[in-house]
């Protein structure tokens, strides 16, 4: 079902990028914008375990330097029949973990000092899985797509709206026939938000494939459940300095926000989660 929910989320961004690069630009100029955004994730994408572990001061570490991490990632690569990734540890006490690489052959997995110290090995089992999972189920790739769409229509709305000021609007000779005045307007504002909902929505969704996958790597749902629990405090307790644009990686949001900013969040609620874990004890 997540799998189907993050396929009809995609087929949502790509039709609503779509209908407003074909309002605003026709299909050259839509064309050209999702190339332009595509540019400008694909470095992030091609260079994201380089960039990411060095923006959090990541250190690789062997069996012998870190040798319960190392050991439970060696045998959850070999349960998955994915590649040994590269380890590292983040030198924080706050409670998370991120997996980053393009594909299984540059993957690495990288969790915090604060987690070592916390979890028990089954947790940390459990941890690892759903990091593994997301490299397994290609899920940097779904996002950087997802990312590149989503900025795409930011960049037509952005230009319509310049367009709209200095009298050009949006390149297009019948722009009062097919999207002026007042809709124009809305389109301008509300695309933009649409996309961001969407693309927050797609990332939700391989949060929780992301839990089922590693559930059933681990062989043991509840060691999952339990960490998540632990983390969740944890953060809460020792928040951690973290970028919004990375966010997304973490297995705990490391961002805080309630109300309606729930709606633009990377994951989805810490109950919801653990209770689907809980139920999978049963299955």
């Amino acid at each position: 079902m997540n799998t189907v929910k993050t396929a009809v989320l995609m087929a949502g961004l790509a039709a609503l990028f779509v209908a407003v690069g074909g309002a605003f630009w026709g299909r050259q100029g839509m064309l050209l914008f999702f190339g332009l955004a595509m540019v400008m994730n694909l470095g992030s994408y091609w260079f994201s375990d380089k960039i990411v572990l060095r923006m959090y001061g990541a250190q690789e570490v062997t069996e012998a330097d870190s040798p319960v991490l190392y050991g439970v990632t060696r045998d959850l690569a070999e349960r998955a029949n994915m590649p040994m990734p590269r380890v590292y540890v983040i030198p924080s006490d706050s409670l998370n973990a991120f997996a980053t690489g393009r594909n299984p052959t540059h993957a690495a997995v990288a969790a915090t000092q604060g987690i070592l110290r916390v979890l028990s090995r089954d947790e940390l089992m459990g941890v690892m899985a759903h990091e593994l999972s997301h490299v397994g189920n290609r899920d940097i790739l779904i996002g950087t797509i997802a990312a590149a769409i989503a900025g795409a229509i930011g960049m037509i709305a952005s230009m319509a709206q310049w367009g709209m000021i200095f009298g050009g609007f949006g390149g297009r000779r019948d722009d009062n026939e097919r999207g002026g005045g007042i809709g124009a307007i809305l389109m301008i504002i509300l695309a933009p938000i649409a996309a961001a909902l969407i693309q927050m929505a797609i990332s939700r969704s391989r949060e929780y494939q992301a839990d089922a996958s590693g559930a059933k790597l681990c062989g043991h749902p509840e060691s999952l459940a339990r960490a998540l629990r632990k983390l969740e405090i944890g953060s809460k307790q020792i928040p951690m300095d973290a970028s919004p644009a990375t966010a997304h990686m973490f297995i705990v949001n490391p961002l805080r926000g309630g109300g309606i900013a729930s709606l633009f969040s990377t994951h989805p609620p810490m109950e919801e989660r653990i209770a689907r874990l809980e139920s999978m004890r049963n299955m």
